[in-house]
């Protein structure tokens, strides 16, 4: 038995409890979790905004040790390090073969099926986004696992199975920002803290971090911010005086709200590009006029899991790790246990810090 968060339902607080993981059958692999990020990914799925099937063990950013592989792997044996993949690619539907892997129709199939059963009572728990990474112990589809990349360490590993690779991603496939390009980044959580490292990597000359709270800027400017703006009704007209009034030519959002995503529309300059990468719900409505639309020539695209390929992207960002130009560490603020994680939702809707990671 192994100790997890699981989510009752839908709405309910989350459960640290003893759970009974099956042994690894064919084509699967056992995980020791070292470290799993919480991320608001989390909290869209426990509060209802994303959907799973319930009772879950949540958690999808994580990094471990291999201590089982079943029947038919090959690829992975036991002591081996390993980051979580929670999406994997089926290789086969329409999103796949055109080699948009982040789109992939059957990525999530996994959530459906049963992953372990609660000790107390024998209830069938399903893995929430695929690898149920909130627990001392998992159990996955081989293809949910990536090897380690050298010179990595294996805790903040973790970081690079979502908030890294969304981050990295945004811009570099995403929001293709070029050297010597503006760019404003909206929202100073994991996700955002990545994309403002992301930025300065790809040689943005300004980079704006905007965020409701104040004391976000000291990580912010660690993170590569050149300018800060504490988000207000008057964002958009902060950002473009600091532009010579024309506006960035990239705005990226990791908020996921409609006030947010519109502040980041209009912060952009004409024929310049907005990215959305947080995730809202149904009821966050963002209007345009027709008009607009013609006159600012604007490019709007969503970003689902940074358009990333992890098996490609993994390796990309670990030669930056090597090199220094990327700081894991630098996205985490506070190092928790498991019973630490429902606090941590709450200062995510708070606004409060960076990434926290849960630490086993």
């Amino acid at each position: 038995m192994v100790r997890a968060a699981v989510l009752p339902a839908v709405g309910a607080p989350l459960e640290i409890t003893e759970i009974e993981l099956p042994d690894p059958g064919p084509g699967r692999v056992r995980v020791r979790l070292a470290a799993a990020g919480v991320c608001h990914s989390d909290l869209s799925l426990s509060n209802g905004t994303m959907r799973v099937p319930v009772p879950a063990v949540l958690g999808h950013e994580g990094a471990g040790t291999v201590v089982a592989v079943g029947e038919g792997v090959t690829r992975f044996s036991p002591g081996d390090g390993v980051v979580l993949n929670w999406a994997p690619s089926c290789g086969s539907c329409h999103a796949c073969s055109l080699g948009e892997v982040w789109l992939c129709a059957n990525a999530l199939n996994g959530a459906a099926g049963i992953h372990a059963r609660r000790a107390a009572d024998g209830a069938d728990l399903h893995p929430g986004l695929n690898v149920a990474a909130f627990a001392e112990e998992t159990v996955v589809p081989a293809a949910c696992v990536l090897p380690l990349p050298d010179g990595v360490p294996l805790t903040d590993a973790a970081l690079l199975g979502c908030a890294v690779l969304t981050g990295y991603g945004a811009v570099h496939h995403s929001a293709r920002v070029l050297p010597g390009e503006t760019a404003a980044v909206f929202g100073v959580g994991g996700v955002g803290l990545a994309t403002l490292q992301s930025a300065r990597i790809a040689g943005a000359s300004k980079i704006v971090a905007v965020d409701v709270s104040p004391e976000k800027e000291e990580l912010a400017r660690a993170a590569g911010a050149t300018d800060y703006v504490v988000a207000s009704d008057t964002t958009a007209r902060d950002i473009r005086a600091l532009t010579g009034k024309q506006g960035v030519d990239v705005a990226i959002e990791c908020v996921g709200r409609a006030v947010t995503i519109r502040a980041a529309w209009d912060s952009t300059r004409r024929g310049g590009r907005t990215t959305v990468v947080g995730i809202g719900g149904k009821d966050q409505q963002v209007t345009f006029n027709a008009l607009e639309l013609f006159h600012w020539g604007r490019t709007l695209s969503g970003c689902v899991y940074g358009d990333s390929d992890p098996a490609k992207d993994l390796p990309v960002l670990a030669e930056h790790v090597r090199a220094g130009r990327l700081d894991l560490g630098a996205l985490v603020t506070e190092r928790i246990g498991l019973e630490g994680i429902p606090a941590a939702f709450e200062n995510m809707l708070a606004g409060k810090g960076g990434r926290a990671l849960v630490v086993f």
